[in-house]
């Protein structure tokens, strides 16, 4: 089977993957996944998608709670994202972290999956009180990367070229791609599965944004501290998460319309 030829796409990770970011639980979500099994659906009529992420899984969670039921659905093709929930929390072991990214990429490739992965982009030029996570993501991305190689597992890069800590990629949230980020993360992967119609214009830049006055910006910055930050600190202090009683939204195997 080529890269170009899949029929069962299998989605495992957390809110990225979900599609937080892009849609909402009221109208749907859709995310980076729906849309690669789009363009997936394009050049392979019948193609078969489930999508296991569920919001707020640590990466140990999504290989103890995801992982059996993607090989229990055979897949020929697997993404496999996840690890920045973990990097965001006191206590973070890269090695640990990408150590059970790395038993998924071991257990998805030997069933005969092709599997692709994505890196992150360095959250701190987005959220300046984040500047102190620059160093994990970059450990990250770099075990990510070695990972990967180790097992032939495809990487969408979307870490390195700058669009991606580009605002106008990103929702209010700061933690989640928009549907514009969501867009670009896909077609990274498509690129990286070698989709027909797929390139590199994924990481074109922007047009230039004006720059924004102290006042605006300090506003902003207040702004986003109570209606996420405060929040998401509250949920940490209560040993809660925002995936608590939730489940996959496509659990089973089915076309993308289904």
């Amino acid at each position: 089977m080529s890269r170009t030829d899949h029929q069962r796409y299998v989605a495992l990770g957390d809110s990225q993957t979900e599609g937080l970011g892009d849609g909402d639980d009221t109208v749907g979500l859709r995310g980076f996944a729906d849309r690669l099994a789009e363009r997936l659906a394009r050049a392979n009529p019948g193609l078969q998608y489930a999508n296991l992420a569920v919001r707020g899984r640590l990466a140990g969670q999504v290989r103890a709670e995801q992982l059996a039921p993607a090989l229990e659905l055979r897949p020929d093709l697997a993404t496999v994202v996840a690890g920045v929930n973990d990097l965001l929390r006191p206590k973070f072991d890269a090695e640990a972290v990408v150590g059970e990214l790395e038993q998924m990429f071991a257990a998805l490739t030997a069933a005969g999956a092709t599997v692709a992965t994505a890196t992150f982009p360095d959250l701190s030029r987005l959220v300046p009180i984040a500047r102190p996570l620059s160093g994990r993501i970059h450990e990250l991305n770099d075990r990510v990367r070695a990972a990967a190689a180790r097992h032939g597992v495809l990487v969408a890069d979307t870490a390195r070229p700058a669009v991606s800590t580009d605002p106008r990629l990103w929702s209010t949230d700061r933690l989640h791609a928009g549907p514009l980020g969501h867009a670009r993360i896909a077609a990274a992967l498509a690129e990286a599965l070698g989709l027909p119609d797929s390139d590199d214009s994924w990481a074109d830049p922007l047009s230039p944004l004006p720059p924004a006055g102290f006042l605006r910006t300090a506003r902003a910055e207040l702004r986003w501290t109570a209606d996420f930050l405060g929040p998401w600190l509250a949920r940490r202090v209560r040993g809660r998460s925002s995936g608590d009683h939730r489940t996959a939204r496509r659990p089973h195997l089915a076309p993308l319309a289904g």
